[in-house]
C-alpha cells in the first residue's frame, strides 16, 4: 500500500515538474497562459515639472527650471506608457484580474506599479492600456541629472523607451473556458527588452 502511494505521489510530482519545465505539452485551456504577449509600447504625455515636452521644452527653460526647483528638492518626470497586449489567433478569450508591472530604463531607479483594472483578451484584438511612469530627477545622484534629463527628451521626442529598457509584467489571475489560473499558477512573469531600433524582445 505504501509503495502505491510513494509510487503514486513520485508520478504526480514528474508529471507536474513535466508541466512546469515545457516538456509535457498542456492542453489549450493551460497553454493560454504562456501565449500572453505585449504587441505594442510607446510614449505619451511626457512632462518636466509643469512643462509639456511634447510641446517643446528648450534648453533655456530647462535651465530655469532646475534652478528654480533646487531648493524645493524635487523636478518630478511623469509620463504614460501605452501598452499592447494579446493573444494569438485560435486562443480563447480570456479575462485577466490586472497584473503587476516593472520598468527599469538605463540611468534611472526601476519604476513599478499595478494595473487593478481586470482586462478583457480576446484574440485579433489587442487590449490598449495605460500605465503611469514616474521618477525625479532631483531625488538622485547629481551626477545621474543629465542623463536622466537626455532619457526624459528622448522618451518625448521620440515616443518610445529607449533601448536596453526591460520591461517586467506579472499577469493576475485568469479565467477562460470555466476554469480560473489563479496568478502564480502556470502565469509566469513576462520579460522583455527594447532593442536598438525600438523592437521588443522577449525574453526567455
Amino acid at each position: 500500500m505504501h509503495h502505491a502511494l510513494r509510487r503514486g505521489r513520485n508520478l504526480i510530482l514528474l508529471l507536474l515538474a513535466a508541466l512546469l519545465t515545457g516538456c509535457l505539452a498542456l492542453p489549450q485551456t493551460g497553454l493560454f497562459a504562456f501565449r500572453l504577449a505585449v504587441t505594442s509600447l510607446g510614449v505619451e504625455e511626457v512632462r518636466i515639472g509643469p512643462y509639456s515636452v511634447n510641446a517643446g521644452l528648450d534648453t533655456s527653460d530647462l535651465t530655469r527650471l532646475l534652478a528654480s526647483s533646487l531648493g524645493a528638492g524635487s523636478l518630478p518626470v511623469q509620463a504614460t506608457l501605452a501598452m499592447g497586449l494579446g493573444l494569438p489567433a485560435g486562443m480563447p478569450a480570456v479575462e485577466m484580474s490586472g497584473f503587476r508591472w516593472t520598468l527599469d530604463m538605463p540611468g534611472v531607479d526601476p519604476v513599478q506599479g499595478q494595473y487593478q483594472q481586470d482586462v478583457t483578451l480576446t484574440p485579433g484584438d489587442d487590449a490598449n492600456l495605460r500605465l503611469p511612469v514616474a521618477f525625479d530627477i532631483l531625488a538622485t545622484d547629481p551626477q545621474r541629472m543629465t542623463p536622466m534629463i537626455e532619457l526624459a527628451s528622448q522618451l518625448a521626442s521620440q515616443g518610445e523607451l529607449p533601448p536596453g529598457s526591460e520591461l517586467a509584467i506579472t499577469p493576475g489571475d485568469l479565467r477562460g473556458l470555466g476554469m480560473t489560473l489563479p496568478s502564480g499558477l502556470l502565469t509566469p512573469t513576462i520579460r522583455l527588452n527594447v532593442g536598438a531600433d525600438g523592437q521588443l524582445i522577449p525574453q526567455r
